[in-house]
């Protein structure tokens, strides 16, 4: 049965790319709309997709989580939104941010253009600016579009609006390529925007996932559920030889063995691939907390 779960894991780490490009086609499916200057408005919209994806990309097939979720808590007559919060709940326990690491389409791009040549520069040192991410949630996700509104009592979706680079390069761009209205129509806004989206694809050069890691209040959500979701990494202490490979190898900076559900961990399989005696492997279910191997002298 070991051998069987060793070979599942390392099939699902080595084809993780060809998912990730699945489920970024699967996420935007309707791609005719890309040369038609339109937005697709089908019912499908009103459900939530896992990743990060524009709401206003022409082919986009579902809304975004966190969008949707600004929509609600910004509207004038506001609801808790029962619906995107189960769903970011159910996403989060059964996954956590292996959605992160799979199904995600900007966590994708970020890792195209990190395969560009170009000089790269480890972010080890630079482990306290992942939690400007939970700040992002909790300020331009949920208070602002709640707390600053306009007359009617609506509010902005503080995140999208002003800081996601995702809708210039999914919504924006697209658009106004193939319409001309939305062209002329551009601002000041989409300047500050589009010199985010600059930012983000210059620091993807030389950083593992800048945004992931930094920015992103999607992935501060699954973070959240990384330690109990079902989709877990295990660590086999029996076979373990303390060797360190795993931790050299992944670019999100955990320490697998320490912390095999570490909140950054966005289930890469990096070390999976890595790991010399398969001591590394996904488990799905109630794993057991792997167990501090006992120091030998």
């Amino acid at each position: 049965m070991d051998k069987k779960k060793h070979k599942a894991s390392h099939v699902l780490a080595h084809v993780r790319g060809w998912i990730q490009a699945v489920a970024t086609i699967l996420t935007n499916i309707h791609l005719p709309n890309f040369f038609k200057g339109e937005i697709y408005r089908g019912n499908a919209k009103t459900v939530c997709v896992p990743g990060l994806n524009c709401y206003s990309c022409p082919a986009a097939a579902g809304a975004c989580p966190i969008g949707a979720f600004q929509a609600v808590v910004g509207s004038s007559k506001f609801k808790f939104s029962y619906y995107i919060t189960g769903f970011l709940i159910l996403a989060g326990v059964l996954l956590g941010r292996f959605v992160c690491g799979f199904l995600c389409p900007f966590g994708w791009f970020q890792e195209l253009l990190h395969k560009i040549p170009f000089k790269k520069i480890s972010t080890r040192k630079l482990k306290p600016l992942r939690f400007i991410k939970y700040g992002i949630l909790l300020v331009f996700v949920i208070l602002l579009p709640i707390l600053v509104t306009n007359q009617l009592g609506m509010g902005n979706p503080f995140f999208c609006k002003y800081l996601c680079p995702q809708g210039v390069l999914e919504g924006a761009l697209p658009l106004s390529i193939a319409n001309a209205g939305i062209r002329a129509a551009l601002g000041k806004l989409f300047t500050w925007k589009a010199g985010i989206l600059v930012a983000v694809v210059l620091l993807s050069l030389m950083f593992y996932r800048p945004f992931c890691k930094w920015i992103c209040p999607l992935g501060a959500v699954y973070a959240l559920f990384n330690k109990v979701s079902l989709l877990q990494m295990h660590i086999d202490t029996g076979k373990c030889v303390s060797c360190g490979k795993c931790a050299g190898v992944c670019k999100m900076d955990v320490d697998v063995v320490r912390h095999p559900n570490h909140t950054e961990c966005i289930r890469c399989g990096a070390c999976v691939k890595e790991c010399p005696v398969e001591a590394i492997s996904y488990k799905y279910g109630f794993a057991e907390k792997s167990k501090k191997k006992k120091e030998t002298n």
